[in-house]
């Protein structure tokens, strides 16, 4: 599971190349309840930020995530190309905008959730960088001493790299927390190497431990339900780090559910987290863990499940009319997995998941 460049704060009145100064607008948020100012022709994304209101937006603010959207009840230009693709005809009835595309270029009246304004922005220090694998990092961030956060297990946190090479301007990208919940003053994140990719490209190979992080966060909408369902889980890879946090939570809370897990790797140097799993399958009498690889080497000596992990879920799971599934991965690994699930009686509306962009 993200944003956009460093800009000076609300209020400020910048001037152009000319030394001329730039337009500045003012923005009513929430009928009043909270006022900023934003310069001209900045998106709605970034002058939210600037005024510490933070919009999730895992694609960086490039129009492809979908997750920011905002109401915006006045002042706004008409819908872009871009906007269309994420929002439905109710949405754009309702004045819903995609914040990272609409330009600001006259006052602005919008509608903010309780749950974005309560959003914080914290400046970590990161304590450890261990390697899952040749391709997947643990990163463990401390939160300033005397500061929490409490998150759901689920939710997600953006973290923002800083200045190199390929990172102007600076981003902020979206990854699931995988700490236990009961940890107030840790984030842990599991981040996937993507080639090319700028956040993942920093934290590979300039982030160092003792390293000062901003991040922000929690947000999101993944997370367990309270019914007394069996649960099915589906993950490969990073999507390895939401079901992290939420097998501590079950830990945690003595919860009594069944919880069957497939994890989904290529070959054995794919797989991560064994050794936690075991514990968890130790702790938790209900919890059941089922590695499979779709494509084991010849040395992997593989005694395991093999095969497409969906393939493997539905030969465990052939009746999943009362069950409720968790994904966390790929669009294409979602969208088999809701198909395999559906295709063995499993209600779609029984069905949550987190979508990498």
């Amino acid at each position: 599971m993200t944003k956009t460049a460093e800009k000076k704060p609300g209020g400020s009145v910048p001037e152009n190349a000319a030394g001329s100064s730039a337009s500045v607008y003012g923005l009513v948020i929430n009928k009043g309840a909270k006022e900023a100012t934003a310069e001209g022709g900045s998106t709605l994304l970034e002058a939210l930020k600037d005024a510490g209101i933070f919009i999730p937006s895992a694609c960086g603010g490039q129009g492809v995530c979908g997750l920011c959207k905002l109401k915006v009840t006045a002042g706004a230009l008409p819908v872009l190309p871009t906007e269309e693709l994420h929002l439905s005809k109710e949405e754009r009835e309702s004045n819903v905008r995609l914040s990272c595309q609409l330009k600001i270029s006259s006052d602005m009246e919008i509608e903010v959730s309780e749950e974005l304004l309560n959003v914080r922005e914290y400046k970590g220090r990161v304590e450890s960088i261990i390697d899952l694998s040749h391709d997947i990092k643990r990163l463990r961030i401390a939160l300033p001493a005397g500061e929490k956060i409490d998150f759901i297990p689920g939710q997600y946190v953006q973290i923002k790299t800083s200045f190199y090479k390929k990172s102007i301007p600076l981003v902020y990208r979206a990854y699931s927390v995988a700490s236990d919940p009961k940890d107030h003053t840790h984030i842990d994140l599991v981040i996937r190497l993507v080639p090319g990719g700028i956040c993942t490209t920093y934290v590979f190979e300039h982030l160092k431990e003792g390293q000062k992080i901003k991040l922000n966060g929690p947000y999101g909408e993944f997370r367990l339900t309270d019914t007394d369902k069996n649960m099915i889980f589906i993950a490969g890879g990073s999507g390895m780090a939401p079901f992290l946090s939420m097998l501590a939570h079950i830990r945690n809370e003595n919860i009594q559910r069944n919880v069957t897990y497939f994890f989904g790797a290529r070959s054995r140097q794919d797989l991560i987290c064994l050794d936690q799993m075991a514990e968890f399958e130790k702790a938790l009498p209900n919890f059941k863990f089922f590695p499979c690889l779709s494509e084991p080497m010849p040395d992997d000596n593989w005694d395991g499940e093999t095969g497409l992990v969906t393939d493997v879920m539905s030969r465990h799971c052939p009746d999943l009319t009362n069950m409720e599934a968790y994904l966390c991965g790929s669009p294409g690994m979602i969208d088999a997995s809701i198909a395999a699930l559906t295709a063995n009686g499993m209600p779609e509306e029984n069905i949550a998941y987190d979508k990498f962009s």
